[in-house]
């Protein structure tokens, strides 16, 4: 029997990575290829996919041969060794900082945490819910705001929603958005590159004098120059004009400062990177957004909130499912569907960890390292910008900027430099007297002797916050390593990750975020790098980004890509601003219009609107394929106006579509781009390639087929990859180290706050090309496809497969009808759902992309074992829902609806159920010895947004 698979490696010698990564053998395969019907999986894939579209694999790649884990890491080790290290005093907005030991070692380097979903199922995700809970508490107490989301991507994107929150709420009938000139220059760059394409006007201001009339005013705080000064009389002006005010505010500062509430802000933005969260060369980090109230219902991203269980207990879970902007579809006002669930965890146990009177000391002493700095170069008579500042001091050095950033650099610190006069040092909690001194003798003052420095001694006395925050308990409670370590654990043990089990959801691929993979994240020379650092300094930052470009490049079929989005809307949005770009530059200023299929994911949707475009809903048919009629319709009624088709391939009801270059050549032939959405790829690797479909732009998702992962929803890293002609329109920088990339110069605007994204992960999708090679990754796709068709065939007779293509084939995932289940037993596809936890399964997706149906992906990581495990379990629950419709269970009181089943259910108080005790918790033998218990019942989902809490209930709510 031939197979794309190879054999297992010999015990005696280390297997190689591919082996550890696939979870299916040799012999387990030969069993579900005889399952579905087939002799090998070279031939199980080469039916799947369209024989049209197949692509051999090269005979030279820019791809080596497969690496093992050991030689992974060392070459890593050489490119991180490449990063000069130094100490980054370069501040606008990105601060070295300790993350305390006890939260790297159980929180960032820690499975239960890293592998986790996003919270979609609450009763099985208590844990990170009541973590962003937390989370959503600081940002709340320190802003003096109402309601924090439960993170954004970064600073800069969280003030563009905030604008687009201002636009939304405000009376002002005008499209002007007023934008501080002391901004932050990346904001005020993806600004202009963001408002531009939804018809803002941006105009720059320093808030002196009479205001133009505005619907929103954007102030920062403190200002890119360390300038703090009172904005409350600019949000009088601006509410009076009926505007609203968006206010980009450093929490550490906050600890000290009056809130952005107090000073007149409807809406606070910014990041928390400083709260424990490494620089990572610009990310990942949780930006925030919090927003006064009355605009709950305005906020973009996702909302934890309070609810109830089936009996009255209190539980987390997302509130306002509105939040999730892609249910929206061309309705939505953002396009962010995800959130960076793994960074704010970080970010809120660093306040936990601190407490507030930590944090208070953590920001008083750099406040007075800033000022002992300040003091220091005024009594040698240097001029500073402002002698009102927090942490960041511009000094004014004519003719010297660059010979002092230079002597600086030499003795091992990267200092801001501003322009020929001027330089800035930015101070944060790991600086040090010797860090001040060595800054200072760059600027030729040796020997100086430092004072202790008075926290924000220029600052008028009525900024300095006088009001508690932090007051909840859970602030206080958790001084003690031991008790901190405890804490974190009691939070993991509720949740149900990837290292508990298989977590089957289609269109969003859990598969194995290998720990080798993971090992570089944390390393100093990777994880402590600023953003905006000198090119020379970050050589080996350089070195591997080029190579993921060049390979990533090398397997979609295109020849340029962009590591800068990081998620994979902002990926999204990146490639239809490319294309918005590239038409405006050929003078087609009416090319607006945007076909997406009835079936795509929800966010094309959201990113074309957000791109300036106007969408248009083409039909599927039956088979779930592009109904190629009402496709060239929709063409011939917007030729004149035809923008792009964004198509997803595979499609989202996980078929091969055989028309596929049948529908980008009409396309092409009516002057439209095509974007072809990468959430899929996984399924398609090594057999095909985008830019071959005729794509001519397309987003990857690193956080689904490139290993990273998910985090409980976040880090997510979106790369846009495109074709030569529209290269030039990739996102730019106004801090990127190089122009120039492998597929050309990029001179489109910015999508995030750093110029490379979330960099400081990108390490794990290197570690998982350089180990798979692209022979591995071929194999990871058959595998892959392998796995879904064998679940597809073993469930058909239970629930009918809504999509196949061809041969009866499915891709990497297939959807599970079960209308039909409902229809003959009442029971619903959420009873399926929750009971699908008592087997100790993370459900499959619900109701995406139909509703009432289950999509199914197993990915290629998983083991035979592992997938029966999960059959038997849904054929078993087939059993129990005919028992239901047999009338040996009441409709209202059976396994099924109560699911799912806390270990209080079955030992508290008198059994009243028609079902044993066993059958509730117990349903298979095997959960015996392994079971896990989910802390709280069936969650109500309503009454948590009737009665919307989104921050720390009292400890009493819980007794």
């Amino acid at each position: 029997m031939t197979s794309v698979l190879p054999p297992r490696t010999a015990a005696a010698v280390p297997a190689a990575f591919t082996d550890r990564h696939i979870g299916i053998g040799p012999d387990a395969q030969a069993r579900m290829l005889e399952v579905v019907g087939y002799d090998s999986v070279e031939a199980l894939v080469e039916t799947a996919v369209p024989a049209s579209i197949h692509v051999q694999p090269r005979a030279t790649s820019s791809i080596p041969p497969a690496a093992t884990e050991a030689e992974a890491l060392a070459e890593l080790r050489e490119l991180a060794t490449a990063n000069r290290s130094a100490r980054p005093l370069i501040g606008l907005g990105y601060y070295d900082t300790f993350t305390p030991s006890v939260i790297a070692r159980n929180v960032l380097e820690n499975p239960s945490w890293y592998t986790a979903y996003t919270p979609y199922q609450p009763e099985i995700s208590q844990g990170r819910l009541e973590a962003l809970i937390n989370f959503q508490t600081m940002v709340t107490d320190l802003t003096g705001l109402a309601t924090a989301n439960a993170s954004m991507l970064d600073e800069s994107t969280a003030v563009v929603e905030g604008m687009l929150v201002a636009r939304r709420a405000s009376k002002a009938k005008t499209d002007v958005f007023l934008v501080d000139v002391d901004a932050l220059p990346q904001t005020k760059a993806l600004l202009h590159h963001r408002a531009a394409a939804v018809g803002i006007r941006i105009e720059e201001t320093s808030f002196a004098g009479d205001l133009p009339e505005a619907f929103g005013a954007f102030v920062q705080y403190p200002g890119a120059t360390g300038r703090v000064w009172d904005f409350s009389a600019v949000a009088e002006a601006v509410h009076a004009a009926g505007g609203l005010v968006v206010a980009a505010a450093d929490l550490l500062a906050l600890t000290l400062l009056r809130s952005p509430g107090a000073l007149g802000a409807d809406v606070a933005v910014g990041t928390t990177q400083r709260f424990g969260v490494p620089l990572g060369f610009g990310g990942p980090h949780a930006g925030y957004m919090a927003v006064r109230a009355g605009l709950e219902r305005q906020l973009p991203g996702r909302l934890v909130g309070v609810s109830q269980d089936a009996v009255g207990a209190p539980a987390y879970r997302l509130s306002l499912q509105t939040r999730e902007q892609h249910i929206r579809r061309e309705k939505a006002t953002s396009n962010i569907c995800t959130a960076q669930v793994l960074l704010a965890v970080i970010a809120a146990m660093y306040a936990v960890y601190h407490g507030p009177d930590g944090l208070r000391a953590i920001a008083t002493r750099v406040a007075q390292k800033a000022d002992a700095l300040a003091s220091a170069l005024r009594s040698y008579d240097l001029t500073l910008a402002s002698d009102a500042f927090f942490d960041t001091v511009r000094v004014h050095v004519p003719g010297r900027a660059h010979d002092v950033v230079d002597r600086a650099r030499e003795r091992g610190y990267q200092l801001l430099w501003v322009d020929d006069v001027t330089v800035g040092v930015s101070v944060d909690e790991t600086t040090t007297d010797a860090d001040i001194a060595a800054v200072l003798d760059a600027f030729g003052l040796s020997n100086v002797e430092l004072g202790e420095g008075e926290a924000l001694r220029g600052v008028d006395g009525a900024l300095h916050r006088d009001d508690e925050y932090l007051t909840h308990p859970v602030f206080h409670a958790h001084r003690s390593e031991t008790a901190m370590m405890r804490y974190l654990k009691s939070l993991a043990d509720r949740d149900y990750a990837l290292d508990r089990g298989m977590i089957p959801l289609g269109s969003c691929t859990m598969k194995l975020n290998a720990a080798t993979e993971m090992a570089a994240v944390s390393w100093p020379e990777f994880s402590r790098v600023h953003p905006f650092a000198p090119e020379a300094d970050v050589h080996g930052y350089l070195e591997m980004i080029d190579q993921l470009e060049r390979w990533l490049a090398e397997v979609t079929g295109y020849d340029a890509v962009s590591l800068q989005p990081n998620a994979g809307s902002q990926g999204e949005l990146a490639g239809l601003l490319a294309i918005r770009g590239y038409h405006l530059a050929n003078g087609d200023i009416e090319r607006t219009v945007c076909l997406i299929p009835s079936s795509a994911h929800g966010t094309n949707a959201a990113s074309a609107i957000l791109a300036g475009m106007k969408v248009v809903v083409v039909a599927c048919d039956e088979a779930g394929n592009v109904d190629l009629g009402d496709l060239r319709a929709k063409i011939a009624q917007h030729a004149d106006a035809l923008s792009a088709l964004m198509i997803t391939y595979p499609s989202t009801h996980g078929v091969y579509e055989h028309d596929v270059l049948e529908i980008t050549q009409a396309v092409h032939d009516a002057g439209g781009q095509v974007y072809v959405d990468g959430a899929n790829l996984n399924a398609l690797l090594g057999f095909a390639r985008f830019g071959d479909l005729g794509g001519d732009v397309s987003h990857l998702n690193l956080h689904k087929t490139f290993a990273i992962p998910h985090g409980g929803g976040g880090p997510g890293v979106g790369p846009v990859a495109a074709k030569a002609h529209l290269a030039p329109y990739l996102p730019s920088h106004p801090f990127s180290q190089r122009a120039d990339h492998a597929g050309g110069t990029f001179d489109g605007g910015p999508v995030s706050a750093a110029p490379h994204g979330s960099a400081g992960i990108l390490p794990i999708s290197w570690a998982y090309v350089r180990m798979m090679g692209a022979e591995g990754l071929r194999q990871a796709t058959a595998a892959a496809v392998l796995s879904a068709n064998y679940i597809a065939v073993r469930l058909r007779e239970h629930y009918p497969v809504l999509y196949a293509g061809e041969g009866g084939l499915v891709a990497h995932e297939c959807i599970l009808d079960l209308r039909p289940l409902k229809e003959q037993t009442g029971v619903t596809v959420d009873d399926v759902a929750k009971r699908l936890i008592d087997y100790g399964f993370h459900a499959p997706t619900m109701s995406f992309p139909v509703a009432g149906t289950l999509m199914v992906e197993p990915t290629e990581s998983e083991d035979l074992a592992e997938l029966d495990r999960f059959v038997d379990a849904m054929i078993a629950i087939k059993r129990e829902a005919l028992a239901v419709a047999a009338g040996e269970w009441p409709a209202d009181d059976n396994p099924l609806v109560n699911a799912p089943h806390t270990a209080e259910t079955v030992v508290v108080g008198k059994w009243g159920h028609p079902y044993s005790r066993e059958t509730a918790v117990y349903p298979v033998r095997s959960l015996i010895r392994g079971k896990y218990w989910p802390p709280v019942r069936r969650i109500d989902q309503a009454y948590g947004d009737r009665n919307l809490v989104c921050s720390c209930p009292p400890p009493e709510a819980f007794a």
